[in-house]
Formats: C-alpha cells, sequence, structure tokens
C-alpha cells in the first residue's frame, strides 16, 4: 500500500471517528436548537439559539415542574373531544420501523418535529383546566411567568390523572400553542431535553427559566 492511499485510509478513519463521536454527544449529552415558533412567548422568542441537555433522556430521569422541554411531536396532535378518552390522556405515536428509518428518524433526526413547552403537571397529579387558569390537585396553579391576561382554556383535555411515566406539558403563550391540552400528555420516552442555556443573543445569555 503507498503513503498517499495510506493516508487516506487514516483521514478517512479519523473523520469517521470524529462523526461517530459527534453523533453520540448529541443524542446522549446535548446540542444547540433555533426556537422557531411562537408558543413559548415572552420566556422563548423566535431565532433565539437555545443550548439543550440532553443527559435526562440518558437517565431516564422525570423533569420537575416549570422545566422546559424538548419532546417528539406526536404523529397526531389534532382531536375533538368525542375522540379522547379523558381516563387516557397519552399522545399517540407510530414507530418508526426498519433500522435505517429509526436512525434517520431518531439519531439523525431527519424529518422529526419537536416541540418547546414547559412542564405543569406530573405523573399522578390531577389536572383540571377550568375558569382560565390551570388547577394541579385542586390547587390554582402559580404561573408568574405568563403574559398578563393571559387565560388558559381547553377544548379536549381539561380533566384527568397524568398518566405513570408521562408529563402534562403546556406553552407559555396559552392562545397559540399546540400543546398537551390538545393531544393529550407526553410519555417520559418521547422527551427528548430540558432547556438549560440561552446562548443567542448575548444580552439575553444565561439559563432558561
Amino acid at each position: 500500500m503507498n503513503a498517499k492511499i495510506k493516508d487516506m485510509i487514516e483521514w478517512i478513519y479519523c473523520i469517521v471517528i470524529a462523526v461517530v463521536l459527534a453523533l453520540l454527544f448529541r443524542y446522549f449529552i446535548g446540542t444547540p436548537t433555533i426556537v422557531q415558533q411562537v408558543s413559548m412567548k415572552p420566556t422563548l422568542i423566535e431565532d433565539q439559539r437555545l443550548w439543550l441537555n440532553r443527559w435526562g433522556r440518558t437517565t431516564k430521569k422525570m423533569p420537575q415542574r416549570y422545566d422546559i422541554i424538548t419532546f417528539e411531536a406526536p404523529s397526531r396532535t389534532n382531536y375533538n373531544y368525542n375522540e379522547i378518552d379523558q381516563t387516557n390522556p397519552i399522545a399517540k405515536y407510530e414507530e418508526k420501523k426498519g433500522l435505517w428509518k429509526r436512525f434517520t428518524y431518531y439519531v439523525l433526526e431527519i424529518k422529526k418535529d419537536s416541540y418547546i413547552k414547559r412542564v405543569i403537571g406530573l405523573p399522578g397529579e390531577h389536572i383540571e383546566i377550568k375558569d382560565g387558569k390551570v388547577f394541579v390537585n385542586g390547587e390554582v396553579l402559580k404561573e408568574d411567568y405568563l403574559q398578563p391576561g393571559i387565560v388558559t382554556d381547553s377544548l379536549v383535555y381539561k380533566d384527568f390523572i397524568v398518566p405513570e411515566n408521562c408529563v402534562f406539558a403546556m406553552g407559555d403563550n396559552r392562545n397559540h400553542s399546540t400543546d398537551c391540552r390538545e393531544f393529550g400528555c407526553i410519555p417520559l420516552e418521547k422527551i427528548e431535553s430540558k432547556v438549560w442555556i440561552r446562548i443567542w443573543p448575548l444580552s439575553l445569555w444565561g439559563k432558561v427559566k
């Protein structure tokens, strides 16, 4: 084997290792993202850059109330009240079939949609949406992060128990957010990350709350 071919093979080998390590870091540790929707205003604004912490997914840790998370968008996001079961309020997902499709979708995240929302309800909690407010186990939830005058309504999921290993999440911009009120609670295995740091604009750099 001549020196040029040997050097080329070594370069290819190094590139492959670098790509694999980058993918592993992105999937298991963390990754940057860009806010693309208005559903989390005023906390998150379009085009802001965020750093997502994915260690919780790796360790299968349940997020806490008020955490801002990202999760895989359900296969269907719109239901009417007559189509759902309040006793089983879990979002529906169609799993990808085939090793290559699973790899490109779950690891490379090609054609994969994700939502950014705030955790409101935890497993076993009774959630009620009434009188323009959110009640958790009969107590009004304190939500200082909402804009003044925001009213929380729901035409679908509005009185239910959060199932085990699931969370109930909503956007802060309640009138312009497609969230668990419409498609149900998110299973732990579909939660991708916790929003950790805002990295752009620099004037707002810091931990996101």
